[in-house]
């Protein structure tokens, strides 16, 4: 018959809601900065016990105050661990077998043992010895740690020992509690962290307030003095040491420099670019924060880098961004991790043969396998847990951050994998979603997109290793969601003008409201809101039904409840409150009005414009300071990531996660019109979209994609069709100036929205031309800012749209089917292809055909002489 006791308690209801109530057997540990923030969890526990009839038991040794007075009811043992341990361990086990099952006990502060035994190992063994002592007695007892007083070893041994463990935080903002680990109890804000507000304790869902509230914590688990001094750790123990010395004399300020100098090539980058950058923007004294957030040695990345670099730009430039910036507590994984777990994994072999072979992806998917399913060292797998405890619940992402990434000439976008972990769960459930994360981005080093891009761009013979950037995602909880108000990506220099007025130079953004995998991943099904820095309020639509037509519909969103990134629309998401959607969204009234005369209640009048958030608040003002700022700083045009979050009517964060060279070739302007052309010679006009350079050039080949009969066919057909677009782009080692035209999408992942190519079939075409034929609702996207648009970027390949329905948009059929197909020439493939695609080559012969682009009055013609 299982024992009965009575009520266990920490003395606060709302507490013991928290960690889902007190069991037998508990050993609380409170981790604390001092002994008065333990004093206010232990007092009322104490009042509660005697109040409830049970035995309380103090058991006093240490210097600092008394935590329990002699007239509460207590029974108080003045105990002396100076005498030794198996004296003072006696003593207690003794009280305990004395006392017998269901009593309650406080213990004095544990750090203060090593003190008395010179050994934080023998105040682990204490634990390790006492807590399940007390645990088969069903006692629940009440211990405290100073918070980076002891050894990492000391604190992993109590963590794996005890059954409660709450980090307590003191700040101006109040008093905050985080439960670390509840054992055999969760529930989905468990983890997550607390205010105490009176009686009651509230969740903290936005990242704004979890950062500020937690990123100066020091992180001595992370921290190198207290690992076996080898090189590295020695000079970040040097480093630490510097920072602290006030000392004018020359001697003193010469190791300053040369200690900042050579972590700059241990820590940052080798590249000669960015090393300069670095140098000129990162004291001493970042540096040696950067390794106080780092798991292992290496470099830390070009994506790590460029965040890193642009705040430290941001700050120094203008020290009030300090306010608007929401501040970040990312973690990093050295580069030299990546390398011990490629070698564990067996897979070296395969990459060294990858620099020295045009076989390169001769055993990348073996490869891939074993980088998904390999192992990492103890201590590595040690630390990632404290990253992960730190964190609690808050959802974050895995984002790769190489050797060669966000680097001047080299983007890699979106190369690699970044892995969103929605971390719900108990602690074990997180870890193996962590874990699988840092998996995945390994493995994504042996993609086969990512190797074709580093042989296209001959950097297969550079040492190219991956470093990883662990950031919290940005936003806030809404029911079962987690997401930020806005993300977007941002570009100093804008390639698509789309109006006179509009200046290239101030940059151009991509908004999304939700995560910001929209507005950086291709989504066929929806649109996103292209802003003109310097012209906002001015947009590519005719009228407010194009408005509502190409305005956002779905976000991409954190299911907390089912652990999943996925997509949701929006009219079925905005309906949480905290949402400032006057800000976001504008009504539609002629929908409110049709609603209103017809007796309708059940509508949903908003659409994702964002006017009020780039017409009521500075929100545009900001972006482009920071574009302009740091395009200033890197004396290149930038891309950058963002988001931004809401804390109250028109007072915002902006999170800038991400900067980097934006690898473009300037010069919008117009060049020379061609004059006029005779009507049965034009063979494509468009009034835009164009993005890219105004030119005017003659294309060696067109591969047209027939609309009628490509919308015809099956989705495997469409699939076959390209691959031999692929098989086409790449016939012959000369280079050719290649047009493709197309209905829909092009690189879409929906066949029935486009043309499936990936990306690496089509890199050495120069002009895409997508026009929206093929069935009604099919419109070309600009695609502007995602990954896909950095590719056609980096590589100068000319963007068109063709909407024949609209004015001076021309294809002209009859003289596409009057030009010869060339296919069966070039391929041996069946006939019936045909009739899917045409090949026709202008590079011999008396027919020229010529292709005029105007970016900035967005007008486009091909014709042929």
């Amino acid at each position: 018959m299982p024992k009965v006791y009575t009520l266990m308690s920490t003395g606060i209801s709302e507490l013991d809601n928290v960690i889902n109530g007190v069991m037998p057997g508990d050993n609380i540990v409170w981790q604390v900065d001092n002994i008065d923030d333990y004093l206010k969890f232990v007092d009322p526990y104490c009042t509660d016990a005697v109040k409830n009839g049970n035995t309380l038991i103090y058991f006093r040794f240490a210097d600092h105050k008394e935590l329990v007075p002699d007239n509460i009811g207590a029974k108080i043992y003045h105990l002396h661990p100076e005498i030794g341990f198996e004296s003072f361990i006696a003593d207690i086990f003794k009280v305990i077998e004395e006392v017998g099952e269901g009593a309650f006990y406080v213990f004095d502060c544990l750090s203060e043992l090593a003190v008395d035994w010179y050994s934080d190992r023998m105040l682990a063994n204490f634990f390790m010895l006492t807590c399940p002592y007390l645990y088969d007695y069903d006692t629940v007892t009440y211990f405290a740690l100073m918070r980076n007083y002891n050894t990492s070893q000391t604190v992993n041994a109590i963590h794996e020992t005890a059954q409660v463990i709450i980090d307590v935080y003191n700040r101006e903002s109040g008093m905050y509690i985080h439960p670390l680990k509840v054992y055999k109890r969760y529930s989905k804000t468990m983890y997550m962290l607390h205010q105490w507000q009176e009686k009651k304790f509230v969740p903290v869902g936005r990242s704004i307030h979890i950062s500020e509230i937690l990123h100066d914590l020091p992180h001595l688990w992370l921290n190198t003095s207290n690992a076996k001094l080898d090189m590295w750790n020695r000079v970040f123990e040097r480093a630490q040491e510097l920072i602290t010395e006030t000392s004018t004399e020359e001697d003193i300020l010469k190791e300053k420099e040369e200690c900042r100098q050579r972590m700059l090539r241990m820590v940052v980058t080798r590249d000669e670019r960015l090393l300069k950058l670095a140098d000129k923007y990162f004291t001493l004294k970042d540096l040696v924060e950067i390794g106080n957030h780092m798991i292992g040695t290496g470099l830390i990345g070009g994506k790590t880098v460029g965040m890193l670099l642009a705040r430290a730009i941001l700050e120094n430039k203008d020290p009030s961004w300090k306010k608007r910036l929401e501040t970040h507590d990312s973690f990093y994984i050295g580069s030299d991790v990546f390398y011990t777990y490629l070698i564990k994994s067996k897979c070296w072999w395969v990459r060294w043969k990858q620099k020295h072979s045009e076989n390169f992806l001769e055993g990348v998917d073996e490869a891939r396998k074993r980088l998904i399913s390999g192992t990492f060292p103890t201590d590595i797998k040690n630390q990632m847990k404290e990253i992960l405890n730190y964190f609690g619940q808050s959802p974050i992402i895995v984002r790769s951050s190489s050797l060669l990434e966000d680097a001047y000439g080299n983007s890699f976008s979106g190369k690699y994998e970044s892995v969103f972990c929605t971390n719900q769960g108990n602690p074990e459930e997180r870890f193996e979603e962590f874990m699988n994360a840092v998996k995945t981005v390994y493995a994504s080093t042996m993609s086969r997109e990512a190797l074709q891009y580093r042989h296209q761009r001959g950097l297969l013979d550079r040492d190219e290793q991956m470093a990883l950037l662990i950031q919290r995602v940005s936003g806030s909880i809404y029911k079962d969601y987690f997401y930020p108000q806005t993300a977007g990506v941002g570009y100093s220099y804008n390639l698509y003008v789309w109006d006179k007025n509009i200046d290239p130079k101030a940059g151009v953004i991509r908004l999304v409201f939700g995560l910001g995998t929209r507005a950086v991943d291709r989504h066929d099904d929806d649109y996103t809101r292209v802003v003109s820095v310097n012209e906002p309020n001015k947009r590519p639509e005719a009228n407010f039904e194009e408005v509502k037509k190409f305005a956002q519909k779905k976000a991409d969103v954190l299911n907390l409840e089912k652990n999943r990134m996925e997509s949701a629309y929006f009219s079925d998401i905005a309906d949480h409150s905290g949402l400032p959607l006057e800000i976001l969204a504008s009504r539609d009234a002629e929908l409110e009005r049709y609603a209103k005369e017809n007796n309708k209640s059940d509508i949903f009048p908003w659409i994702l414009t964002f006017e009020g958030l780039l017409s009521k608040t500075k929100f545009i003002e900001d972006i482009k300071s920071m574009l302009a700022t740091l395009q200033d700083a890197y004396e290149h045009a930038v891309d950058i990531e963002f988001t931004a979050n809401f804390l109250s009517g028109e007072d915002y964060r902006i999170n800038l996660l991400q900067c980097r060279p934006f690898q473009v070739k300037k010069g919008v302007g117009a060049v020379k019109d061609p004059g006029n052309i005779n009507a049965k010679n034009i063979l494509l006009k468009t009034t835009g979209p164009i993005i890219g350079n105004s030119s005017h050039f003659t294309i060696d080949r067109l591969v047209y994609v027939v609309p009628e009969v490509y919308g015809k066919m099956s989705e495997r057909e469409r699939y076959e069709t390209a691959r031999l677009i692929g098989k086409i782009t790449n016939l012959g080692k000369k280079k050719k100036t290649i047009m493709l035209l197309g209905p829909g999408r092009w690189g879409t992942t929906t066949p029935s929205l486009g043309v499936p190519v990936h990306f690496g079939e089509i890199n050495r075409v120069s002009v895409l031309c997508e026009t929206a034929e093929m069935h009604e609702g099919l419109i070309p996207d600009v695609s502007f800012g995602t990954h896909f648009f950095n590719d056609l970027v980096e590589l100068d390949i000319h963007y068109l749209a063709i909407q024949p329905t609209r004015k001076d948009n021309v294809i002209n059929k009859a003289l596409l089917d009057q030009l010869p197909n060339n296919l069966e020439n070039l391929l041996q493939v069946n006939s019936k292809w045909n009739q899917v695609v045409k090949v026709m080559d202008f590079m011999n012969g008396n027919t020229k055909l010529y292709l005029y682009l105007n970016a900035v009055e967005q007008r486009g013609l091909c014709y042929v002489e």
